[in-house]
Order: structure tokens, then C-alpha cells, then sequence
């Protein structure tokens, strides 16, 4: 069965087809809800709603864009709403406990530690603007889209970033020398 005729047995309802999406996206929808929500416990939240909805809006598919791509739209924007909107609940409540550091997965475990320590750093909206030009590949145009800001306000706060990285990970002695930090150098 090609992808096409999943899609459209999952936007009839098709149990299964659906089941079959989502275990082939899932882990892809899981790591972009994560990088943005820097909790594990919040991006299962965020990808749970990515997915359900994704399921409603199936019918909807025009398929303009490949499947992949249309999902990890939904799952960015679902992540930023979601945080958009706990963002407001905290301005009246209060404030929250610091969240729990991750236990990093990757094989150099002491680097991703230290990258993501220095993401959880960064104010929210230099983050998600590193995270979504940086690691996910949206242009800056995109970016303003998703967050409702102007692309030079993108640009400008990437530039903080990664500014601000480099300052935090030069502390780190040695670290800008592993494999994967040329990633965050301009």
C-alpha cells in the first residue's frame, strides 16, 4: 500500500491506517515537540496533541506538501501554542518549580547534556527561534509565521542566540572541539 492510499484510509478512519501513521511519525513528531518543550514530560503532552490534531485535520490533506512535512508543521505549532498558552496561565499563577534536567540519550552523553542545559538557558523566544532555524531548517520568513513575529525579529534574536550560546558553551573547556558543535558556531 503506498503512503497515499494510507493517508486517505486514515482520513476515512481507518483504525489501523491511522496506527500505522503514527508509529512510522511518531518518533520524528516526539523529537521536534521535545527540542522546543526542553522537557520530556511536556513534549509527550504536546505530541499527543500534535496527533490528535493531525488525525482530525486527515481529511483536510491536500497532499500539496509531503506527509512528513504537513505533520511536523502541525506538531511545531501545536508545541508553540501550547507553551503560548501555559505561558499566560503562569503570568497568572505565579511561578513554577524549576523543571528536572533530561538524561541525555545520545552516545556523547556529557555533550548533549551541556547543549541542552545552554538551550534551557536561553530566554523562550531565542530558543524556539535557534531551535526552529538552526535544528529544524525553517527559513526565517517560516519562522516569523509560526511565532507571529517580523523575519528581521527572527534574525535578530538567531543572532542573540547563538551569541549567547557561544558564551555559554566557551565555558565548558574543550567542548566546541567535539563532534556536533560546529553546529552552533557562525
Amino acid at each position: 500500500m503506498t503512503e497515499r492510499q494510507l493517508i486517505q484510509q486514515a482520513a476515512e478512519g481507518d483504525a489501523r491506517a491511522i496506527r500505522t501513521l503514527y508509529d512510522r511519525y511518531a518518533p520524528r513528531v516526539y523529537a521536534v515537540v521535545r527540542r522546543i518543550a526542553a522537557d520530556d514530560e511536556l513534549a509527550q503532552d504536546y505530541a499527543q496533541e500534535a496527533w490528535i490534531r493531525a488525525v482530525r485535520a486527515l481529511p483536510t490533506f491536500r497532499g500539496d506538501a509531503r506527509f512528513s512535512t504537513w505533520l511536523h508543521r502541525i506538531a511545531v505549532n501545536s508545541a508553540l501554542q501550547a507553551i503560548r498558552k501555559s505561558e499566560t496561565r503562569r503570568k497568572r499563577e505565579g511561578p513554577v518549580p524549576d523543571q528536572v534536567p533530561v538524561a541525555p540519550k545520545r552516545s556523547d552523553a556529557l555533550l548533549q547534556r551541556r547543549l541542552e542545559n545552554a538551550l534551557d538557558e536561553l530566554p523562550e523566544g531565542m530558543r524556539q527561534v535557534l531551535i526552529l532555524h538552526d535544528v529544524e531548517g525553517y527559513t526565517h520568513d517560516e519562522i516569523g509565521d509560526v511565532l507571529g513575529v517580523t523575519s528581521g525579529t527572527s534574525k535578530s534574536q538567531l543572532f542573540k542566540a547563538r551569541a549567547k550560546m557561544r558564551r555559554m558553551l566557551s565555558t565548558l573547556g574543550g567542548a566546541a572541539q567535539e563532534p556536533g558543535a560546529e553546529a552552533w558556531s557562525i
